[in-house]
């Protein structure tokens, strides 16, 4: 009995479900979702050949960027939609793509097929991703990989009809140099060419909208920063009873000296001006105990607002270096004054990646990684 109805009303749900997907809001939700997924999919696939690209983290930015231009469409034109389907097509796909990427997660990442000769070896000690050394110059049998070689070095010729045949297949070919910069986040300082400086001149037009999106965030946020300076002074005064504030000269954009603010982490008078004292070490004697928490926290950091509201710091970048240290370090290590091409920053990408620093070969490092922020800094 219970069969004979379910199977009566079956084709009835069928009906009305069909009827309910023809409806305009619900169609052109399906149609907008549809064409999201596939556009997603197709630029997941080309960022797989990208080097250094992890493609399971690109699917959430992808995504939102294709669902937000498709509500821009529907709003610019009116159109009537589904708030249902457009919400469950959004969580279905970006979940399903999630599961994929986990099933395939094995995987170390796109393949790089080297082409003997020049500096291509460097790239044999990655450790980021797999990479094969060519023996022969032929596409017969080679796995899904990326074609890398020294472009600027010297090739038989069936290397080089390897190369010219690779690239009319469709294989991505590279120079070593942009795969070993994309893998390692750093940019070689050995020897910089003409080109080389031109690529790290970043864009003004993009540094320009970077500084309003400073500014936009500074007010953002003062609300909630503000109360949180102010709990931190409180235990400041109450645990070391000293002044709250440091004032430190560090070099700064276009390598102008300005006045950083930050909050006292250090007993008073110990903030020192030269190198040997600009340097914390592990586990300094100096910190205070509110102070080990504030530096764990990056707590201490948050009255460099006024140093982003004044122009001269910025959300991210290169972190500014005492005038003492800054100066020692330009004496020592080559370029490194060209990190003041862009305004220093709270937090950066060699900040991220490598952490607190002391040493001069750590620094050499550092230095590499800013260099890859600046060639980088762009929309």
């Amino acid at each position: 009995m219970a069969l004979s109805i379910v199977q009566a009303g079956a084709p009835v749900s069928l009906a009305r479900a069909v009827n309910w997907l023809l409806q305009a809001p619900a169609a052109n939700s399906v149609v907008g979702v549809s064409l999201c997924a596939l556009g997603v999919i197709l630029v997941l696939r080309r960022l797989r050949f990208y080097p250094g690209v992890a493609v399971a983290r690109s699917i959430l930015p992808v995504s939102a960027v294709a669902f937000g231009l498709l509500v821009a469409v529907i709003v610019s034109f009116r159109l009537d939609y589904s708030t249902k389907v457009l919400a469950t097509g959004l969580i279905g796909f970006v979940a399903a793509r999630f599961a994929i990427a986990a099933m395939h997660s094995r995987t170390k990442g796109l393949l790089y097929c080297l082409v003997p000769g020049g500096r291509v070896e460097l790239l044999a000690e990655l450790r980021s991703a797999p990479v094969l050394v060519l023996q022969r110059p032929s596409l017969k049998n080679l796995p899904d990989c990326a074609i890398v070689a020294d472009v600027y070095g010297e090739f038989a010729p069936e290397w080089e009809r390897f190369l010219a045949d690779a690239a009319i297949s469709g294989r991505p070919v590279y120079h070593y140099k942009q795969v070993w910069e994309a893998e390692t986040g750093k940019v070689q300082i050995d020897h910089l060419s003409e080109n080389g400086f031109g690529a790290l001149v970043p864009s003004l037009a993009y540094q320009k909208a970077k500084r309003v999106l400073d500014l936009t965030l500074c007010l953002s946020l003062l609300p909630v920063i503000v109360p949180l300076i102010a709990a931190c002074a409180v235990a400041i005064k109450w645990r070391d009873r000293g002044t709250v504030f440091f004032c430190q000269r560090r070099m700064g954009f276009r390598g102008k000296e300005f006045d950083v603010l930050k909050l006292r982490t250090m007993g008073e008078g110990q903030n020192g001006q030269d190198r040997d004292l600009s340097i914390t070490r592990s586990r300094d004697a100096r910190v205070t105990r509110v102070g080990a928490f504030l530096r764990r926290t990056r707590l201490d950091e948050l009255p460099q607002v006024v140093n982003i509201l004044r122009g001269e710091m910025s959300w991210i970048g290169p972190r500014p270096e005492v005038v003492g240290l800054s100066e020692w370090y330009e004496s020592k290590i080559p370029f490194y004054r060209y990190r003041h091409i862009v305004r220093p920053g709270i937090s950066g990408w060699a900040q991220v990646n490598q952490g607190h620093v002391s040493e001069v070969s750590e620094v050499d490092e550092k230095l590499q990684y800013d260099f890859y922020y600046v060639k980088n800094l762009s929309y």
